[in-house]
């Protein structure tokens, strides 16, 4: 324990440091910041910054060391990167960052000096060493000892740009690299398929992402409360949106980019309410807010062979038993109970209704059995396949029925909605045809029927976040106007008039 004003004992043991090292962060992790004055809280914050660059010299260094003795081969793993992910329980990005800082600290001897000495703040010392990794080796070591020096000085970040770029200017080779071979982009999938992107551009790249930010990313009306960082996602997703509905990706794995669904049909009438889903069935896909309303959609359907079916269907055509399960027989009157009375018999209907009903009976029957019957591995189309057709054609059993690409919304009828709304419809909004995607005024999970007075341009934010998301209406009125009410009800736009007239 040190009395006020003394220096702290000098660890003897890199187990001692770990423990002094932890012990002073926990005390302030711990502490009521709260009651320190403001000067002590400032001193703390100048203090932890310090304290981060002198963590990332030091974990560079025992990490360098670490990789040259393959010390991660003692824990049976094959890199250092995955050592890491898996003793220190973090993310492959950060992994990846830890490393980068050791190799870059080895080629910026000064700069990994100065964070030991706490002299520069680790983001800092990133910018020095990728400014000074423009310029020839030979030159580098004495370019980083400058700008660390105009950095103890003084100068800002913007001082130190500037002073960066007139060592470029004065000791760049015309062929210098530009940091193309640099150039990364990680895109790492975290909970429940969300992501995080992480990257180092070019600058011909950074212009073109830029320009399609700033396009996409724009306030689209009084309506838009998002973030700009809500925006500029929303626009970098609306932009891979259009890419690939713009047909100009290459196929992934063989199969065009769209909505696949796959059905085992055993398990989906075996859910609960799929007697009622049968009968009130209408063709409908399940998919994210909004995305259903435009999209292809590949219906896979497989089954199974089911041997209790085949028996009551052999039943019901040999003997006229129910195709149903078998129901328990009544049990029979004692001796001191009489039994049941016998209904009255009703009026037969003529033969010839009879005859239909019983067609349309055995139509059902033959129906509801057939699925069960044919589908699947075990099933008589794949019995017949794999048995009678030789070579490749008998492989492992392939679904009974694989639907074609279907679009939800015909082709003719995509066109009639855009000639007659020529851009997003939402009062305000000027996003052109391009843009917009087809929007279900009453939504299809409603009955809303797939025509053109039901159908209604919206671009992809107005479509996909502010109806689908938050919950705002539009409505379209007979003379081509159009109104959008905010989800509780208290505002209304109005737009300005129909949509003009499509040239002829």
């Amino acid at each position: 324990m040190c009395l006020a004003g003394q220096m702290p004992a000098t660890p003897a043991t890199a187990a001692q440091a770990m423990t002094m090292v932890q012990a002073g962060l926990a005390w302030l992790a711990t502490t009521d910041a709260a009651s320190l004055p403001s000067a002590v809280q400032a001193d703390c914050l100048r203090g932890l910054e310090q304290a981060a660059s002198l963590h990332t010299a030091a974990r560079s260094q025992v990490l360098s060391a670490f990789c040259t003795q393959d010390g991660y081969e003692d824990d049976g793993h094959r890199s250092p990167r995955t050592w890491l992910k898996w003793q220190t329980q973090v993310t492959d990005g950060a992994a990846s960052a830890a490393l980068a800082w050791m190799k870059r600290l080895a080629a910026h001897r000064a700069v990994g000096e100065a964070l030991a000495d706490g002299q520069i703040s680790e983001s800092w010392a990133r910018r020095i060493c990728d400014w000074t990794d423009a310029l020839p080796d030979d030159v580098r070591g004495d370019a980083d000892v400058i700008l660390l020096g105009a950095a103890d000085g003084g100068a800002d970040l913007a001082g130190l740009a500037a002073l960066a770029e007139e060592l470029r200017k004065r000791f760049a080779r015309p062929d210098t690299d530009d940091g193309f071979a640099d150039r990364s982009l990680y895109l790492d999938t975290t909970f429940r398929g969300a992501g995080k992107l992480n990257g180092d551009l070019t600058p011909q790249c950074t212009a073109a992402l830029q320009a399609v930010l700033d396009a996409l990313g724009k306030r689209r009306g009084p309506e838009d409360l998002r973030t700009k960082g809500q925006r500029l996602h929303d626009a970098l997703e609306e932009a891979c949106r259009r890419l690939i509905g713009s047909g100009c990706l290459p196929d992934r794995a063989g199969q065009p980019t769209q909505i696949v669904l796959h059905l085992d049909l055993d398990r989906l009438r075996g859910l609960p309410g799929a007697p009622e889903a049968e009968a009130a069935w209408a063709g409908q896909a399940t998919a994210g807010p909004g995305q259903d309303c435009d999209a292809q959609i590949v219906p896979v359907v497989t089954g199974r062979v089911d041997p209790d079916v085949l028996d009551r269907l052999a039943a019901a055509l040999l003997h006229g038993a129910p195709v149903g399960p078998a129901q328990p027989a009544a049990a029979p009157a004692t001796p001191n109970q009489p039994s049941p009375a016998a209904p009255a018999t009703p009026d037969l209907p003529a033969p010839a209704t009879r005859r239909a009903r019983a067609e349309r009976a055995a139509r059902r029957m033959v129906l509801a059995a057939a699925a069960d019957l044919l589908s699947g591995p075990g099933g008589l189309a794949a019995y017949l396949r794999t048995r009678l057709t030789p070579g490749p054609a008998a492989s492992v059993s392939l679904p009974l029925d694989v639907g074609t690409a279907t679009d939800t919304i015909p082709a003719h009828l995509r066109r009639a909605v855009a000639v007659r709304d020529r851009g997003c419809r939402f009062p305000g909004c000027d996003q052109p045809v391009a843009a917009c995607q087809p929007h279900h005024i009453i939504p299809r999970a409603e009955g809303g029927p797939t025509s053109l007075t039901n159908l209604i341009l919206q671009c992809a934010f107005h479509h996909l976040v502010a109806i689908h998301r938050w919950g705002w209406t539009i409505t379209l009125h007979p003379d081509g106007t159009v109104t959008a009410t905010s989800p509780d009800g208290s505002r209304t736009l109005h737009s300005h008039g129909p949509p003009p007239a499509a040239a002829a």
